[in-house]
């Protein structure tokens, strides 16, 4: 049986509006330190679902203020606990879509001074001026501080040069303008060819853990899109892509 023509192009444009009625956008607030990884994951996704993803990145704490202030954000993937967490305490945040998605690792990194993990620790003590991310607005910057305490150097006697966030700490160190500085693993992890220079990995018993979670933010409770990327990041692919970032998996 031959349709006709015009009955086809009805056919086609229904199907086209189903689908057109099926996708959404969402707006996700982003920490510094998984922006990177949240593009990657952000293709991932649009490619399958046809849900569109806004990100929009910044410090925890800048993102959280915003939040608080009524920005319109759909979801919240922060670089702590703390922070999702008085977001359902304000009745901001929905406590049944709460979880970690990826525990940070901090990392010590200098460009110019070559040798392993143990000549990287030595040139940190011997540091007067270093960069990190704001302790107050940053968790990253925040464990870098605890770190300072725990090798018994007093950060007010440094001359720290602190990033708004992470990336900001990390655009100080990589420049040139300081000798080394505080930045996330995956930072390093995610660049090719491997930037130079020595690193240390931060133990974890100097730190509090960088357990980073996300939550479903009120408004988005009601947006599929939303909800769909908040499953998709449980999901294997997205575990695997987040791994390879230089994350521990929850």
């Amino acid at each position: 049986m031959i349709r006709p023509p015009h009955l086809l192009f009805c056919l086609l444009a229904a199907l086209l509006a189903t689908g057109a009625a099926r996708a959404g956008e969402t707006r996700v607030a982003v920490a510094s330190n998984f922006l990177d990884t949240a593009r990657e994951l952000a293709a991932r996704f649009e490619k399958r679902s046809g849900h569109r993803l806004l990100l929009s990145s910044a410090s925890s704490g800048k993102l959280y203020a915003q939040i608080r202030n009524g920005a319109p954000f759909d979801l919240f993937l922060s670089a702590d606990a703390e922070r999702p967490q008085r977001l359902v305490e304000a009745g901001l945040a929905d406590t049944g879509h709460l979880r970690t998605y990826a525990v940070g690792r901090l990392v010590f990194w200098a460009p110019g001074h070559p040798g392993d993990a143990g000549a990287c620790r030595r040139h940190l003590e011997g540091l007067k001026r270093l960069a990190m991310a704001n302790p107050r607005t940053a968790p990253y910057g925040a464990a870098a501080r605890e770190v300072l305490e725990a090798l018994g150097r007093d950060p007010a006697s440094l001359r720290l040069v602190l990033g708004e966030n992470i990336a900001q700490a990390y655009s100080f160190v990589a420049s040139g303008g300081v000798e080394g500085g505080f930045v996330a693993a995956a930072q390093l992890a995610r660049r090719d060819p491997p930037p130079p220079g020595c690193r240390w990995p931060v133990p974890e018993s100097l730190h509090p853990p960088l357990r980073q979670q996300l939550v479903l933010l009120r408004r988005g409770r009601a947006n599929p899109a939303a909800l769909a990327f908040f499953d998709f990041l449980a999901g294997e692919e997205a575990r695997e892509a987040i791994r390879r970032s230089g994350y521990d998996l929850p």
